[in-house]
């Protein structure tokens, strides 16, 4: 009995221990006095729930599961749902923690609070959304900011990953995390420029909020603030401003936040912006993305994005092992998705082997016939690049859900006329007239309106045969077309010409139908029609006529002034008594006199024998021993070897005997494109 008093006391003791410890918050403490209180009574339910929160409190999730999962006969899940939940979402097993939560035999306040919080990891954002309102509606405390936050949150979240328009919630966006989801969601919608202000409005109200605590230093707001500068860089990525936009991530990669999916998605986005460029960056932020616990930080389609970029840089620098592998990966995971497929076809392109990525794309659209489309248009523009092009029209035409819209027609008829296939690109334009005429049918039940698509159709088929010379085939459309609407000048003109051609005795009577000149008259004022803006002549607007000029201008109507021709001027060596040369205007190589040009005259005469001395032409060439020579000799370049007062003609510019005088500007001309002086 004494034994059993004693240990009560302690364990009293030990208890009055850990209630103050835990008044303290401190946790560690608390848990040696629960340890040695579980000594005493190991299956004391009290002490082991205790033992549980302490270690929780210390962030051992691992070991507080492991303390549940021992004494699960004593701590049955009515008495420790919610710890065994907690530690389970804290260790990103969310699907069992739900579980957990759903075996519950009661729903407490704070499990439903968990709950909402694993539907949203889960992203089961509808379920989310209603377990948010069910307890924003029955709960009353002092967390209703923190519910309405995260309300907002899966608002955000349904907008930008299932681009469901968010429904206005009413909430008072009175603190930045408010104002944060609300830019978020604003972006799903593509409302970039309202997403930018409530991200500035963001910002302010964070450096309101923080500033107000004097323990917070500025470092402290930036980091906190890093989030909201992604997504203003996000925006600007979004609108074509890169620059600004890596500006911005490159700053917040700075500061080395302490959020790894934050600092994932920054280096995801600063690849996109690389793309084929700068990889060796590229490379690097990839490692920025294989950070240990993104994949617990990010949506899936997050991770997905990142895992497509990371595949895309692999075959960008080369890595086509890498790139196979990666996107291998991918398709395992994702089988339907189509980015693998197209990675994979253009690693093969790369490696130029056309045919093998064809066949790989043709698989896949036979597998994934609800994908087949968007496969098979990048399967025809292969073809092309190849140069069959009647083989990417054989595909196209396969698309049956685009065969008739206008964008696939327009590039089918483009494709066969550059082959110069006109029954072909003819055929493309029936059928798709065709199509309307049965759908339109079935959706007004026997009526035969023709919407403006189906007329345009048949008008760009009818100009298309004309054009190609097909005129009675033109004529049937033509006929159509002016059935639809007989007020139709435009297409009568048209029936008209064709029928010119084929029928004229039809076209004369189709031309009674024509409005006459009367009706086809218009009242048009000339003189505001000529002075209006835009017109190419003006008429001046005439002035006031007074005295000697009234009498001009009545002199001008009587008589015409005779313009009067100007004399052209003469070469300032013509000479009235000799005739002109006749072949004065062909260039002097095809005049019938020129005997070429003599070479190597001047090395003949100079340079030749002993220095020293010269040879029997020297003094010819002594410019001093003229009358007319300038007392100083010319500069070099200036090409002037005889002044121009002289009268003296050197003898290779004077005229060949025989031959009339040529004209001397030509011969100066001549003269300034020799180097040096005489």
């Amino acid at each position: 009995k004494m034994a059993a008093a004693a240990g009560a006391a302690a364990a009293a003791g030990l208890w009055s221990e850990v209630n103050r410890c835990g008044q303290n918050g401190d946790f560690a403490r608390a848990l040696k006095s629960v340890n040695k209180i579980l000594q005493i009574n190991k299956d004391d339910v009290t002490a082991l729930q205790c033992k549980v929160v302490c270690l929780i409190q210390n962030g051992n999730f691992k070991e507080a599961l492991g303390v549940i999962n021992t004494h699960t006969k004593v701590l049955t899940s009515d008495v420790i749902a919610f710890e065994k939940a907690y530690c389970e979402y804290r260790l990103n097993r969310i699907e069992s923690a739900l579980k957990t939560i759903q075996s519950a035999s009661q729903q407490t306040d704070k499990l439903k609070e968990l709950y909402g919080q694993v539907l949203y990891r889960l992203e089961r954002y509808d379920d989310c959304l209603a377990a948010y309102r069910d307890l924003i509606r029955n709960s009353q405390d002092e967390y209703e900011e923190e519910r309405k936050t995260n309300l907002s949150a899966v608002v955000a979240a349904q907008s930008t990953w299932e681009k469901v328009v968010p429904e206005d919630l009413g909430l008072r966006e009175a603190t930045y995390e408010l104002c944060y989801n609300s830019a978020c969601a604003l972006i799903g919608q593509g409302k970039l420029n309202e997403a930018m202000k409530k991200l500035q409005k963001a910002e302010e109200l964070c450096r309101q909020s923080l500033s107000e605590d004097s323990d917070v230093t500025e470092e402290d707001i930036e980091a906190e603030l890093a989030i909201i500068h992604g997504q203003m860089a996000y925006i600007m990525q979004l609108q074509g401003r890169t620059e600004d936009a890596l500006q911005l991530y490159n700053q917040i990669i700075k500061l080395k936040p302490t959020d790894v999916g934050l600092l994932a998605v920054i280096a995801n986005n600063i690849i996109t912006i690389n793309k084929d460029q700068n990889v060796f960056d590229s490379k690097k932020k990839v490692k920025l993305t294989n950070a240990e616990g993104v994949e617990h930080k990010l949506s899936k389609k997050q991770l997905q994005a990142i895992e497509f970029n990371k595949a895309l840089l692999a075959m960008y620098t080369n890595q086509a092992d890498q790139c196979r592998k990666l996107s291998a990966s991918l398709q395992s995971q994702s089988p339907e998705h189509l980015l693998p497929v197209l990675i994979q076809a253009a690693q093969l392109c790369r490696e130029k082997q056309h045919a093998k990525a064809v066949g790989l794309l043709q698989d896949f659209a036979d597998q994934h016939p609800a994908n087949a489309a968007e496969i098979k248009l990048t399967m025809a523009q292969l073809k092309i690049a190849q140069g069959s092009v009647t083989k990417a029209c054989m595909i196209l035409r396969s698309i049956e859900e685009l065969q008739h819209k206008p964008g696939m027609v327009s590039a089918l008829v483009t494709m066969y006329s550059h082959e110069e296939d006109i029954d072909s690109a003819i055929e493309v334009f029936t059928q798709a007239i065709q199509w309307y005429q049965q759908h339109q049918a079935s959706q007004t039940r026997g009526a035969n309106p023709k919407s403006p698509v189906h007329l345009s159709l048949i008008r760009e088929a009818a100009n298309f045969k004309l054009k190609h010379g097909r005129k009675k085939e033109a004529i049937s459309d033509l006929e159509e077309l002016w059935k639809q609407n007989p007020k139709d000048v435009h297409t009568l003109a048209q029936l008209i010409s064709a029928y010119s051609l084929v029928d004229p005795e039809k076209a004369k009577v189709l031309s009674k139908h024509l409005p006459s000149s009367d009706t086809m008259s218009l009242k048009v004022d000339v003189d505001a029609l000529e002075n209006s803006h835009g017109a190419t002549y003006v008429r001046k607007k005439a002035g006031k006529l007074t005295g000697d000029n009234q009498q001009k201008e009545q002199g001008q109507g009587e008589v015409k002034k005779k313009k009067k021709k100007k004399k052209g001027k003469l070469p300032k060596n013509y000479d009235p008594k000799v005739t002109p040369d006749p072949e004065r205007w062909l260039p002097m190589r095809e005049r019938s006199y020129y005997r070429g040009r003599k070479k190597g005259k001047k090395k003949d005469q100079v340079g030749k024998g002993t220095q020293g001395s010269t040879t029997t032409g020297s003094s010819e060439l002594d410019a001093s021993r003229t009358a007319s020579s300038p007392p100083t000799s010319p500069r070099p370049g200036s090409g002037a070897a005889v002044s121009a007062t002289s009268n003296v003609i050197p003898p290779r510019h004077q005229k060949p005997a025989g031959a009339p005088a040529t004209k001397k500007k030509q011969q100066q001309k001549k003269k300034k494109g020799a180097k040096g002086g005489w």
